[in-house]
């Protein structure tokens, strides 16, 4: 099939980039230059795995293309996808102000029939915005062109974004028009070869399916962060209380790890655009809510027990912080626990040697940039030598076991923080060390 992608951020590339690999002839629409001719170049603007390489390949074979004009690929489609960013508005709203000007774009310059996929994570009732917006261009230059609104929303977790769009759980696709159904099936039945993993539903329960699950993984978070609290007030052991209700198949182990809170561009936004969602409708989601208010107490847990164990002035103290990104495999910062405990430390006069795999670039020029008393070094070791302590906040593969005695030398004081509870307590206190963990005393 011929497919547009407009927007070449995570969720626009990512689909792109995997649809060519099929055979599909794809071209990514963005109104940024910079980033279009850089994408012509093999310059990648995110970090994903295996991104770059299947990127380079499918723009060398042709399948793959970059414009900034949209009526460059509309003449020859079969199917737009909307997959520009709806960022959260002042009062929690999903801002739709990106997704609306693609629609009215498409009515201007369509010639032919489409079907338009919104993929971008958009509130209920988006897609009949979307049509009315285009329908009311059509009819402005006074042609009827057939179209149909679908609804596909993207459930690719950062780090394995390209494993989970190859080989997805579920695809989810709203839709009420057979011919659109037909098309969507098609497009999709590579990625589901050996078991059919389509789910069809209409339109407004597609786009409400993204938020609740996305919401239903920040509540479990969040549930298991409130326990851990609650268990270091009482003496219990959280990560033991993890393994007793994990093993029930009703719980499961997925999402109940203890930690310094969720991060990243879909939780925090689709938790608040629920919430708003509901309240809008005149309805209070109190749960939901907490979610939110567990999760903005937890960033600062960590940060919390560090002023706890040194005092309030860290003037002259130095941390080592191992882990920037709000999540391993991703240079995503947005709403990581790390930019938040920084900020805590620094505001106190302490100094942070800090070392990321892949995301020290975006703290730099990005979410730290104005925040002084933050270095960076490229290797996790380089950040400890003289550290008052060591503080662990991204569970990145080359933190998980490290050399310990190594650590111990190098820190001024054999003290661990860890906000994701990844080390064995047993062994740091045999080596010596006082390890601070979540949810234990």
């Amino acid at each position: 099939m011929n497919l547009t992608i407009v927007g070449t951020g995570y969720v626009g590339l990512v689909s792109g980039t995997c649809f060519s690999e099929m055979g599909n002839t794809v071209t990514c629409i963005d109104i940024d230059e910079s980033k279009v001719e850089n994408l012509k170049k093999g310059v990648i603007p995110i970090y994903e795995p295996n991104l770059e390489a299947m990127v380079l390949k499918n723009y060398a074979k042709g399948n793959l293309r970059f414009s900034t004009k949209l009526s460059d690929s509309l003449g020859k489609c079969d199917i737009v996808f909307i997959a520009v960013g709806t960022p959260m508005g002042e009062d929690g709203s999903a801002d739709l102000q990106y997704v609306l000007s693609v629609a009215k774009q498409i009515g201007q310059e369509m010639q032919n029939p489409l079907i338009i996929v919104d993929k971008s994570t958009v509130p209920v009732g988006t897609a009949d915005k979307v049509k009315n917006t285009i329908t009311e261009e059509l009819k402005k230059r006074n042609v009827d062109i057939p179209f149909h609104v679908v609804s596909n929303p993207e459930f690719l977790k950062e780090g394995a974004a390209i494993q989970d769009f190859m080989k997805p759980d579920r695809v989810v696709i709203g839709a009420e028009d057979e011919f659109a159904i037909k098309q969507m099936k098609a497009l999709y039945s590579p990625f589901v070869h050996n078991r059919d993993r389509l789910i069809f539903m209409d339109v407004k329960s597609a786009e409400m399916t993204k938020y609740v699950a996305n919401a239903m993984l920040a509540t479990k978070i969040s549930f298991m962060n409130e326990v851990a609290n609650i268990c270091e007030l009482v003496g219990a052991d959280v990560n033991q209380v993890r393994i007793g209700i994990g093993s029930d198949s009703r719980i499961g182990y997925s999402f109940i790890y203890p930690g310094s809170g969720y991060g990243g561009s879909c939780f925090p936004k689709d938790v608040k655009a629920l919430n708003k969602m509901a309240e809008e409708n005149g309805y209070s989601a109190s749960l939901i809510a907490a979610v939110e208010e567990v999760n903005d107490r937890q960033k600062f847990v960590i940060s919390d027990k560090i002023i706890k164990h040194f005092g309030d002035d860290l003037s002259g103290k130095s941390f080592a912080l191992w882990g920037l990104s709000f999540k391993p495999g991703t240079d995503d910062m947005r709403e990581a626990p790390a930019i938040y405990v920084i900020k805590e430390l620094v505001k106190r006069g302490a100094k942070v040697i800090a070392y990321d795999p892949k995301a020290m670039e975006e703290a730099k020029h990005f979410y730290l940039k104005d925040v002084e008393g933050v270095s960076y070094v490229d290797s996790k070791y380089k950040t400890l030598k003289d550290a008052d302590a060591m503080i662990l906040l991204t569970e990145w593969k080359e933190f998980r076991s490290p050399d310990f005695d190594e650590i111990k030398t190098q820190l001024k004081n054999p003290i661990i923080f860890d906000g994701r509870n990844q080390y064995d307590e047993e062994i740091l206190t045999d080596k010596g060390f006082t390890y601070f963990q979540i949810g234990k005393q």
